[in-house]
């Protein structure tokens, strides 16, 4: 399908239409020199969409929006597959609903990547609310990272988190980003559907890895760090016993497909 739009924005719902309706009114604040879509592909299920019936209205009054109803919550990296199926963008943003744009990115990352074909996606400078850049950039997932990651304080091994996060690198410059989380990444539309989007085996958490790891086979994932973008992080595995378990379920499925 040839493209008819500049970008397409792809964002995962499951009950949080108020987040998701801020979300994409910044994004239409910051991308009015580019032609967009902006599809929703809504995870909740059916008996709970009633009770979100007057965000949802609001949300689909919204300007370039198009809400796309799955019959239950089909995972994260199933859910950006179904928005992709339909893309009419020449570049596909996943981006979650926590995200907000506070200047005309686009209007750099556009340019950037039009001239530099050898790029196949970018993440931005992702930063905080207090415009602290966060830890998003990552080295190759190791079981030895996981380790450290969930069973000891961040008070420890503190040079080898600096190490998995990159802390080493000049972020006033691009680089080559092995694990980019999926909160915010700019991927020609072409390249994902190259790539099959997402593994779908992965419910939650990780498919961000896998993709990465797989654009960085055939082209280039690059950190771009002439604009910046507010990611409201939640970490909620960090808090929540069951999102834990999955996360971890799902570290053991990338391992077993690329090796431990």
């Amino acid at each position: 399908m040839t493209p008819t739009k500049d970008l397409t924005f792809s964002i995962v719902a499951y009950k949080n239409y108020a987040q998701i309706i801020n979300a994409v009114n910044t994004i239409n604040k910051f991308t009015n020199n580019f032609s967009k879509e902006i599809v929703v592909v809504d995870n909740t299920e059916k008996e709970n969409r009633k009770n979100y019936f007057k965000d949802i209205q609001e949300l689909t009054s919204l300007d370039n929006v198009n809400l796309m109803v799955n019959n239950g919550n089909l995972g994260f990296g199933k859910a950006n597959n179904v928005a992709l199926e339909k893309a009419q963008g020449t570049f596909f943003v996943i981006c979650n609903p926590d995200i907000l744009l506070i200047e005309n990115s686009f209007d750099k990352i556009l340019p950037y990547m039009k001239k530099n074909t050898s790029i196949g996606a970018v993440i931005p400078k992702l930063i905080d609310k207090n415009h602290k850049i966060e830890p998003v950039y990552r080295r190759e997932l190791t079981p030895y990272d996981v380790f450290i990651r969930y069973f000891h304080p961040f008070n420890t091994f503190s040079k080898r988190r600096a190490y998995h996060t990159m802390q080493d690198m000049d972020f006033t410059k691009p680089f080559q980003v092995p694990f980019g989380q999926g909160s915010f990444l700019v991927v020609r539309t072409s390249l994902m559907k190259q790539l099959n989007g997402f593994d779908e085996r992965y419910f939650m958490y990780v498919e961000d890895a896998d993709l990465c790891k797989r654009i960085n086979q055939v082209s280039l994932l690059e950190y771009f760090p002439y604009t910046s973008v507010v990611h409201l992080w939640e970490k909620g595995s960090h808090r929540n016993f069951k999102l834990m378990k999955w996360h971890i379920q799902a570290m053991i499925k990338y391992f077993v497909k690329w090796g431990f």
